[in-house]
């Protein structure tokens, strides 16, 4: 064979390998095309899965107050008018330096009840007019408005009950009333109260949220908790969490739950409850952090006359539970819940086998 044509099959030989490298690549190309075009349509589905998911989400028709410019009485508007002021600025009229009354530690009703009682998930009045009077298990009693009034002021405000027919709770009431009358009696109003959030699988941890407090908390409310009075010194900018100005023990804020759905949904300031700026677990920790601390003791032996109907969290014994204080406080909670309702299913089938007897 002549070295001519040795050369030519050597030729011919790498021209069938270029081609085979070509298709190879080419097949490659084609591969790695349709992994990423698969790959965009699936991400393009599972967004347009959560748009339609966030848009379902966002059409709830949430409780706005009634609008007060709407009333035409001008004395029902005037009272309603200082109700609102009395609940955006408490402590004005009714605090250490009231210019009313001095019965109560300094902060405002809107301290708890935000933007004097309007935001959604923001412990809002959307629902009052529309539930009271109502039973309530802490009492064990039908309660009227004066009486719930009276109650965040004794335990909230940590003050001293206000005459009925004052023009303090007149107006008060009258507030709470009309920026609620546009929800059906009997009904609650879309966004009142707060907003629910799972318990932990642990107990919240105050020294975790010691951390949460200094990093998220501590700017607006100061590294002692005492909170930032204003210039006058007769109210504050932004309130004490703990001491002797802020709630004491028997408000429904001392409950840890109640605290941790509060700052979850409402701080630090700009959340709201569609952008929170917390986790749960810091919402959980940072509550521990803050009911931890002393505050006010606030002597209430006639609360949850029936003990079966005591909250989870609820720190005061006693129990119809064998679960200590701590973890009443605390935590982990799902193990109170559940032994809650293994009781309730052991009552009723007792009670069914009663019935049959």
């Amino acid at each position: 064979m002549s070295q001519q044509n040795i050369i030519d099959k050597l030729i011919a030989v790498i021209n069938k390998l270029v081609f085979i490298i070509l298709i190879l690549v080419l097949a490659i190309v084609i591969v790695i095309f349709k992994f990423y075009d698969n790959n965009n349509s699936g991400m393009a589905e599972l967004k347009k899965s959560d748009t339609i998911s966030n848009t379902k989400k966002d059409t709830v028709d949430y409780w706005k107050p009634k609008d007060i410019n709407l009333i035409t009485d001008k004395s029902l508007k005037e009272k309603v008018e200082y109700g609102r002021d009395l609940i955006a600025h408490t402590a004005k009229y009714l605090g250490p330096q009231g210019s009313v009354m001095k019965i109560s530690n300094g902060l405002n009703c809107q301290n708890c009840h935000l933007q004097a009682g309007t935001v959604i998930f923001g412990n809002n009045y959307g629902s009052v007019n529309a539930l009271y009077p109502k039973f309530r298990a802490r009492s064990g009693s039908i309660e009227n408005l004066y009486k719930r009034v009276n109650d965040c002021i004794q335990r909230s405000l940590n003050g001293i009950a206000i005459d009925t027919n004052g023009n303090e709770m007149q107006a008060i009431t009258a507030y709470i009333n009309y920026i609620g009358s546009n929800v059906e009696k009997g009904k609650k109003a879309p966004g009142s109260g707060f907003k629910e959030l799972d318990f932990l699988d642990r107990a919240a941890d105050p020294t975790k949220g010691m951390t949460v407090y200094e990093a998220k908390c501590q700017s607006c409310h100061q590294p002692d908790g005492q909170g930032l009075l204003n210039k006058e010194k007769n109210e504050f900018i932004y309130p004490a969490l703990w001491g002797e100005h802020s709630f004491n023990d028997g408000a429904g804020l001392f409950r840890i739950s109640n605290f941790t759905k509060y700052v979850k949904y409402n701080m630090p300031q700009g959340t709201t409850f569609k952008s929170p700026q917390l986790t749960d677990e810091e919402a959980w920790d940072v509550a521990a952090f803050v009911v931890s601390q002393s505050r006010p003791h606030k002597n209430v032996p006639l609360d949850w006359p029936d003990l079966s109907k005591k909250p989870v969290d609820l720190p005061f014994g006693p129990y119809v539970d064998q679960f200590k204080e701590l973890q009443h406080k605390y935590g982990p909670f799902k193990p109170i819940v559940d032994a809650q309702k293994k009781s309730e299913e052991l009552l009723k089938t007792k009670n069914k086998t009663v019935a049959i007897k």
